[in-house]
């Protein structure tokens, strides 16, 4: 591929890649005459990039990441853990102003609002060399809503914290299962490119149908503790 064909292919622009390239995220290319040649080595590593770009990694830190790599690791391998790597929200973080912060809220934001927010860990606010940045958590529109309504403030700290402490011990724990089930036999031996492929597609359908079931489960355990209180009283 072209420098154009592969920026095309990973979504990316042009000079994004080749600043990538620049920092050493993605290997040299080979050299034709003054044409410069990418193989799906490179996209795979752009891919990588992405990935961890959806989780909010700086370049630093996805530059120590890729540096972690195996030296012989595979486009297979790189397909697998990218997989893994992929974010469970369908849109990557946002680095808003304060003025773009109000928005994408919908209406001004107070101070004491904006504290609250990132109290209970939907905004992240970072200060940097063009001024103070925030990043809204997946969920933040969720929590504008809950806002709006006419209930107290320490309700909503209260129903946050609830859902944090269980949701982050809930995630550790299939995060193991999927690890030690799902990955960790595979690495007993290579997979092919389209096992790999189909490694990546399973995950991505397994997330989807993971957000639906704990949705269910809670529908259902709610369900179970009404009528659990009706039938004591």
């Amino acid at each position: 591929m072209t420098v154009d064909e592969l920026s095309a292919a990973a979504g990316l622009t042009v000079r994004t890649t080749r600043y990538y390239a620049s920092l050493g995220l993605i290997p040299p290319p080979e050299r034709r005459g003054r044409v410069a040649w990418y193989g799906p080595e490179h996209l795979a590593r752009l891919e990588m990039i992405r990935a961890l770009q959806g989780h909010g990694f700086s370049l630093q830190a996805i530059d120590g990441y890729l540096a972690s790599l195996p030296a012989g690791a595979r486009i297979e391998d790189l397909a697998v853990q990218r997989a893994m790597l992929a974010s469970w929200t369908t849109s990557g973080p946002h680095d808003l102003t304060r003025r773009q912060l109000d928005e994408h809220a919908g209406r001004r934001l107070s101070d004491e609002d904006l504290a609250l927010i990132e109290e209970i860990g939907m905004l992240r606010r970072t200060e940097t060399e063009r001024g103070v940045r925030y990043t809204p958590a997946h969920g933040f529109d969720v929590t504008m809503r809950l806002l709006d309504l006419d209930i107290p403030v320490d309700g909503v700290r209260g129903a946050a914290d609830a859902i944090s402490r269980h949701m982050e011990a809930l995630a550790a724990e299939l995060t193991d299962v999927l690890r030690e089930d799902v990955l960790v036999p595979l690495r007993h031996h290579r997979l092919s490119r389209d096992e790999a492929e189909r490694v990546e597609q399973t995950l991505a359908e397994l997330r989807q149908l993971t957000l639906e079931a704990i949705v269910t489960a809670f529908q259902r355990s709610a369900n179970d503790l009404i009528a659990r209180s009706l039938q004591r009283r």
